[in-house]
């Protein structure tokens, strides 16, 4: 059976839609971030493999040092979520593709090139701008400078697990992407709970938070993206994720009434305007090359 353009874009647009989710629920939830890691993971690993044939298939040792990274990235956003706001959060996470070129010719003998120097040069601008303005301290973000700090490690950590993500796709059996998702959510959960334990009598809601986040913000969002993605050309795909950084300060503003300040929306948009233009760029570079070979 032939599947459905517009069944796809609307299961990526879900996807995308559900994980700019989760600044807001990472800050609705009093336990700490430690606990929200490893919670969180905990039961996204559980509805990944309960639900996704794929992720209890393809598993080998290269799985490993990738999911390992994806856990880093998990635990390192949710730390920087509970201590700067998600706006300066999901922004210096973005810069993930900086890092990328930067580890490319280390890690997958990816060269760089000519045209992605404009890219990285507009891209350390950006983060600049997050380091040279100064947000105050609120509630929900208690300690701006610091989770500034961690989600850019945060960002490192996603280039690092993209870069495996490339290098498992070039391997004879590819098809490891679901599987590495299911087991960095192992790993996360694994890694935070030393940090997390004991756990206090708590809230009610924040079994609704924590299931929310590992059911919804990443179980489902994940069926939704491993469905969608093989039908979805790469730069569209890549456009309609693009909501999810742009969409999550929204949804903590409306929550929890957190505002980003004008040196973090400037930063921001530098950043992610230059990723779209990059990625756009490649995706015009790769159908040349095609279309020439």
């Amino acid at each position: 059976m032939e599947s459905s353009p517009i069944r796809n874009r609307l299961l990526l647009f879900a996807a995308a839609f559900l994980f700019s989710t989760g600044g807001a629920a990472i800050k609705a939830a009093t336990l700490t971030g430690w606990q929200v890691a490893s919670f969180r993971s905990g039961v996204a690993a559980i509805v990944l493999l309960l639900v996704l044939p794929e992720a209890r298939r393809g598993w080998s040792w290269r799985v490993v040092p990738v999911a390992a990274a994806y856990a880093a990235t998990l635990i390192t956003f949710v730390l920087a979520n509970r201590l700067t706001t998600a706006a300066d959060a999901i922004f210096l996470q973005s810069t993930a593709p900086l890092y990328l070129l930067l580890l490319g010719p280390w890690l997958l003998r990816e060269p760089i090139r000519r045209a992605d120097v404009l890219y990285m040069v507009v891209v350390v601008a950006g983060m600049t701008v997050f380091f040279l303005g100064t947000e105050s301290a609120v509630a929900t973000a208690p300690n701006p400078a610091r989770g500034n700090v961690v989600a850019a490690v945060s960002g490192l950590f996603y280039a690092i697990m993209l870069a495996g993500f490339r290098w498992l796709g070039r391997r004879p059996a590819g098809n490891m992407g679901v599987a590495t998702v299911a087991l960095g959510n192992v790993f996360a959960c694994l890694a935070a709970l030393p940090m997390a334990l004991p756990v206090r009598a708590g809230a009610a809601e924040n079994l609704v938070v924590i299931l929310y986040l590992g059911v919804v913000q990443i179980g489902i969002a994940y069926v939704c993206l491993t469905r969608a993605m093989r039908h979805v050309p790469a730069l569209e795909a890549a456009t309609l994720l693009m909501l999810e950084p742009a969409m999550n300060p929204v949804w903590t503003w409306f929550v929890h009434g957190e505002r980003p300040g004008p040196w973090s929306l400037a930063g921001g948009g530098v950043i992610l305007s230059a990723t779209l233009a990059n990625t756009w760029r490649q995706s015009r570079a790769a159908v040349i090359r095609a279309a020439v070979e």
